[in-house]
């Protein structure tokens, strides 16, 4: 029984299980704690882990450096090999283009990345995201 699928109305499928099927996690809770965590948007929005996937969704999923814009292009419930995980989404232009250049910044910059001395408090974390929000812009 093959459950990947490109019509929309014959599943249902979680946004953790999707992205989890989609090979963008290991594991369904890394899936659940990155949308709970805000790493994922989905259509401009900030999702629950239980919002239903629909085909031609954009989702905007933060991992590590790379920020990948994607767009939803068929559903699927079960984890398979790599090569029909990537027939689940397209990665858009502007993203691929966007993370080629970011990572040309990080290879000239040559900046070799020291682990903080503490964990951020408070203040410095908003500081952070603050931050992040004004370089995506």
């Amino acid at each position: 029984m093959n459950k990947t699928t490109a019509d929309p109305k014959s599943q249902e499928v979680r946004l953790d299980k999707w992205l989890w099927a989609a090979r963008f996690f290991k594991t369904r809770s890394l899936a659940k704690t990155a949308v709970e965590n805000g790493k994922v948007e989905y259509d401009g929005q900030r999702p629950k882990v239980s919002r239903l996937v629909e085909v031609g969704a954009l989702l905007k999923i933060t991992q590590g450096w790379d920020v990948k814009e994607i767009e939803v292009l068929a559903l699927s419930n079960q984890r398979g090999p790599a090569s029909v995980a990537q027939q689940l989404y397209r990665e858009t232009e502007q993203s691929l283009e966007k993370r080629a250049q970011e990572t040309e910044k990080r290879r000239l910059s040559g900046a070799v990345l020291q682990a903080p001395q503490h964990r951020p408090d408070k203040k410095s974390r908003r500081q952070i995201q603050r931050f992040k929000r004004q370089e995506t812009e």
